[in-house]
Parts: structure tokens; sequence; C-alpha cells
């Protein structure tokens, strides 16, 4: 029997993870019926000319669409697949379609079919109804463009537990091109799905409707076991939200990894709360598995302001994670979020009083210091849209809505702005592991960190020029 084919693509960014969500997705698919071509626009080269190749008999294109610049390419392929291929269904997954399931049908012809939230199941129904041409009515999870022109979109899919989803295949993609955009022999894995928190900056709340799924530890053992021998990977970054939601889960991956003689390293996502949970032997014992980083969204210095945030932590249970990563080698990033809406001068400065106090504990601690974008789905998002604040109107607008860059939203003053660029740049510089070479604008960053003296930034200005920022996705 022929098999048919399914054409997926992951758009162009500066980041190198694994294509998981498309890897997850063409697991669900029967193998014996569908061949599955994955094109990764960030490792293929001239992967436009590759998709139009080989578009022409595919039963669909499935494209995974992040908000900001990826929508870009997601865009130019999708308008120019569809402009060869009129007929080619063309599906749009991932968190902008889940976000904007309708919105992005009415914005783009070009685009068929939406899907939403998790989709493996979605996603191999709707490849068997495209692959004999019957009706999509019946289709959880996606909405789609009728013959007549109308959107329709179907009732929601319920989170599947994970265990009963098929093991990702990473058979489907070539793993050293990976590797080497990211110079290591790093392994990425989803291990759960969905975030049962209520942060109000957070669209998970909205996608996930607060609930969890994850593997158990005995199947990661048998997979990070078999795949290890495949791939020689060292390191693995677990993608998850929340990857130390279920402590005792956390202990049973941990043993399985010291059971195996894995002998790698790993990183992994922490709230302050699930670190506080965990007991000193149980600390000792991530440690031992390999754990090497954690990252501990913080947000705000403000307890105040983190309580508006609905984060659901204190304070102290942030200061005894850092205290217990410090004490046992763990590296661990710290993200701070400033410009909220109405955040008041004092919330302010606590966040970048306590990022400077975490940053200097340790040269394994970092404290990045992001700007609040209204993310949409999120609470806040919908207060400031009530408010009056114009979400973008059109996908390329959503393309230029860049999250992790340097800009900031209309709740940061001008001053205010200058002071947290000049800030992240001497907090960065004062306490990173350096070289001899660069141990003068060291000892200057720190006089200036001790003294929160930030004016005439000579050196900012000269290390920028020598030194060009990366552009971030």
């Amino acid at each position: 029997m022929t098999r048919k084919k399914v054409l997926l693509y992951n758009p162009e960014a500066v980041f190198f993870d694994m294509p998981l969500a498309l890897l997850s997705i063409a697991s669900a698919l029967d193998a014996e019926r569908f061949e599955v071509v994955l094109i990764d626009a960030r490792i293929e080269p001239d992967a436009h000319r590759k998709v139009l190749e080989l578009a022409g008999d595919a039963v669909c294109l499935g494209i995974t669409v992040l908000t900001g610049r990826p929508l870009r390419d997601a865009l130019s392929i999708t308008r120019k697949a569809k402009a060869a291929f009129p007929g080619l269904p063309v599906v749009w997954g991932g968190w902008h379609p889940s976000l904007f399931a309708v919105e992005t049908l009415e914005q783009e012809a070009a685009v068929d079919v939406t899907v939403q939230g998790q989709g493996e199941d979605t996603f191999r129904e709707l490849v068997e109804h495209l692959a004999i041409g019957s009706p999509l009515d019946g289709v959880l999870g996606i909405a789609f463009r009728q013959q007549d022109g109308s959107i329709q979109q179907n009732p929601a899919r319920s989170l599947v537990d994970m265990n009963l989803l098929p093991r990702v295949d990473y058979g489907l993609i070539d793993a050293e091109p990976y590797f080497r955009a990211k110079k290591r022999r790093q392994f990425d894995y989803i291990s759960s799905t969905g975030c049962r928190f209520r942060c109000t900056f957070c669209a998970d709340p909205f996608v996930f409707n607060r609930k969890w799924t994850a593997i158990e530890p005995d199947r990661m053992g048998e997979e990070f076991e078999f795949w290890q021998k495949k791939f020689r990977f060292t390191d693995v970054n677990f993608q998850d939200e929340t990857f130390f939601t279920k402590r005792s889960r956390v202990v049973g991956i941990a043993e399985q990894f010291l059971q195996r003689n894995l002998n790698i390293t790993w990183a992994g996502t922490m709230r302050a709360d699930q670190g506080f949970r965990l007991s000193d032997e149980e600390f000792a014992l991530v440690k031992k598995s390999g754990l090497r980083r954690v990252l501990v969204g913080v947000e705000s210095g403000s307890q105040e302001m983190m309580d508006w945030l609905k984060k659901d932590i204190k304070m102290e249970q942030v200061w005894h994670v850092a205290e217990q990563c410090k004490r046992l080698g763990i590296e661990v990033i710290f993200p701070f979020i400033v410009g909220f809406p109405g955040e008041s001068d004092k919330s302010f400065k606590a966040s970048l009083d306590m990022a400077k106090k975490l940053r200097a504990m340790s040269p394994g601690f970092t404290t990045p210091v992001f700007y609040f974008k209204p993310y949409p789905g999120s609470q806040i998002t919908q207060e400031v849209v009530a408010q009056g604040y114009q979400l973008p109107r059109t996908l390329e607008e959503w393309a230029d809505f860049d999250y992790v860059g340097g800009s900031s939203g209309p709740w940061v003053s001008e001053e205010r702005y200058r002071l947290v660029e000049r800030f992240k740049f001497y907090n960065k510089a004062a306490f990173r592991r350096t070289g001899w070479w660069l141990r003068p604008l060291q000892t200057i960053a720190r006089l200036r960190m001790r003294h929160d003296y930030f004016g005439w930034p000579v050196e900012k200005y000269l290390a920028e020029r020598l030194l060009p920022r990366q552009q971030l996705s």
C-alpha cells in the first residue's frame, strides 16, 4: 500500500530546540498509512524550495506557529504553498492559533484549519479526514474554513493523558544538526503538558484550563535509555511549562536516571513553591541524577505585586530555593518582569533590588529582566484591552510583537526604560564568569551595582559597539 505524504514545517527562529510539537503530532499518525516529511527552516537550507517541491501530492501542510517573529516565516511559506497548490489544505497549530483559532482564519485566507491546544489526537483525526475528503464537522479541537468561505469552530478537545499517547519518534529527524547548532549534545524532551496554576500574565490557564498531565517515570526511563543509545546525548533540556509540578514523579525520574546509569546532565523548570517543598534529601537526589540548572520564574521582587499576579509563591520560598541551589552547585535562571500596568515605583525598585541580590549570590545564577507584554489569552491582557489597549490586528502586526526582545510596553516611561537597560548590562557584567581581559569592566560594574549608579554608561556603549546584541525571536 502506497503511503500518503504529510508535510510538516517548523518556521525560522534563532533557537534550536528539536521540533518537539511537530514530532509529537507526527508520531501519532499511522506510519503504515502516512509518510511524514518534516522540514525545519532553522536547519534546512532553502526550506521553502523543499516545501514547494514536495507539497504537490501531500495530504496537507502542517505548520507550528509561535506568536512573534516565527509567525512571519509561517505566513511566507503558507502563501507560497497556497499560491502554487490552491487545493493543498494548510493547517496551523501551536500557540498562536490556539489563542486565535477563528481570528487567524479571518486574517489569512491561505490558512484552512487551525488546531487548538494539545494536538496529537486532533491532528491524527484531522489527517484521516483530509486523506479521504470527509467533512471536518466532528473533529474536536479545530476551527476551519467551510467550502462557502464561512468559518466554523468545533468544540474543544479534552486534555489527553500523555501516557496514552504514542512515544515520540525522534527517528523522524536527524539529531546531529541540532547538536551542532546548540554546540552540545543536548536532547530536548517534553514530559508534561499544561499547567495547574493561575498566573494572570500567562496564557496557559486559557489554553489548558489549568489542567496538567505528565509521562510516568518508568516510561521516561525506558525512552531515555533507548534514545541515548541512538543519539549519544550528554544533556537533556526539559521543555515542560512546570517540570517540578509533582514531587514524587520528579524523584522517580531522578531514580530512573541513576538506576539506568544514564550519566547525563539535565535542566528543567521549577516554581519556587515546588522547590520549597523538596526535602534536603530530595534536592540532593535530583542533583546526583544530573540536575545542572533550573528556571525559577520570580517575576517581581514585591510580594504585593506577586499576589496581584496570582503567582501563589512567597518571597521566602524563592530565597530558600536559591540557598539550596547555591549549596548544591545548581545553576538557576531567575527571570523578572517589570512594567506591569500601574506598577508602583516601590514594586519596580523591589524587583531590581531582588534581581541584583540573587545575581550576586552565585556566579551560576542569572536574573534576566523582561518587560511586560500583554500576552493574548492572559487575564491582565483582557483587562488592559477592556481599558482601551489595542492588540495587533493583523498577523503581520503579531509577527512584530516581540516578547523576549528589549522593547517595552506603554506602561514603561523613557526614564525607567533607560534605567532597566543599564541595570541589565551592569548586573550581567558584574557577576558573570569571565576571563582576565574583562576584569576591568567587571570591577567597574560591581562598583556601579553596589552604589546603584548607572549614569554616564560609557562602558555599556563601548561594549555594545564591539559586541552587537543578538536578535531574539
